[in-house]
């Protein structure tokens, strides 16, 4: 069987036109088979896709042969099929959302930590280390020690700056699922006074990879299909805990009542006993989908037209 690769990637460059990029880029990407999420910027590019090797391979080459993008550093996994149903290519006004656009992590950003480095580093007395992911994504993985914060969304994270003020004189080490978030979220802190900031490069995922996961208990949140994956080879454990009976449990699901669609671990036998719902109230709504094995319920496009106002010759 041909193997494919999902690549997790993000670029921060600019780019004059993002529309026109978008319309380009969106036709390129079909005629690889790509599948996957992009959001282009004029700030830059932040993807997820997955295809079979040859098509990832020369995705990776063409958008790094485009000056704008030769920086661009490949988080590359493989599997054995693609890891999304679709291609969504979108402009938005931040290749990730957190309302902070005046920040351009090509000036000023947290210091890199390659995962060697992390570990080295991590369990030292005046460090801190920062989880800058969101509840849904810390509650299910986190590495050994780490500060979290209570946030629904990385919106909120400017909003969490006078909780951390008491970590000011410490040295902070943000990290993240493949390192965007922490571009911004370490360039906010040394904007506001933080002097010692740095990051894990390439967050969680390139520590899977080269580190072998050390010292993440738990599993990784992941965008695709996946939605959970395992990333510690060297000291696994198990933290989260199903929504409904509280047992020890990793498998991360949607409720299947859409009113409700909450994100959270729940076990395979209440997922049964409850036909993939989080409660019984949600159970027994009346717009609740069919129970669905995996818990995995592919969301609409909300109106999302991948081929407007493109022209191809």
């Amino acid at each position: 069987m041909e193997p494919y690769n999902i690549l997790l990637y993000y670029c921060y460059t600019k780019i004059e036109n993002p529309h026109e990029f978008r319309e380009n880029h969106h036709f390129h990407c079909l005629d690889l088979n790509l599948r996957g999420r992009i959001i282009i910027a004029e700030e830059g590019i932040n993807g997820t896709v997955s295809g079979k090797e040859f098509e990832c391979q020369q995705y990776m080459s063409d958008l790094k042969n485009d000056a704008r993008f030769t920086n661009t550093e490949f988080k590359v996994e493989i599997t054995d099929k693609h890891a999304f149903q679709k291609l969504n290519v979108r402009v938005k006004p931040e290749i990730v959302n957190v309302g902070l656009p005046h920040i351009d992590p090509t000036v000023k950003t947290g210091a890199y930590l390659e995962p060697d480095e992390f570990l080295r580093m991590k369990d030292q007395d005046d460090v801190v280390v920062l989880d800058v992911r969101s509840n849904y994504e810390h509650k299910l993985g986190k590495f050994k020690g780490a500060r979290t914060l209570d946030m629904e969304n990385f919106r909120e994270f400017p909003d969490k700056l006078s909780e951390l003020q008491n970590i000011k004189g410490k040295k902070v080490i943000t990290y993240c699922t493949g390192g965007i978030k922490c571009e911004k979220a370490s360039a906010f802190l040394l904007e506001n006074g933080f002097d010692n900031v740095y990051q894990l490069h390439g967050g969680i995922i390139k520590h899977g990879i080269e580190a072998g996961g050390e010292d993440f208990d738990g599993k990784c949140y992941v965008f695709d299909n996946r939605v959970a994956v395992a990333v510690n080879k060297v000291n696994p454990s198990v933290v989260s805990q199903c929504y409904i009976c509280g047992v020890e449990c990793d498998r991360m699901v949607n409720c299947a009542n859409p009113i409700c669609n909450k994100h959270v671990p729940i076990c395979e036998d209440c997922s049964i006993e409850y036909e993939g719902a989080c409660s019984r109230k949600c159970q027994e709504h009346p717009k609740k989908r069919p129970f669905k094995a995996d818990g995995y319920y592919q969301k609409t496009l909300n109106g999302y037209n991948p081929y407007r106002g493109i022209k191809r010759d």
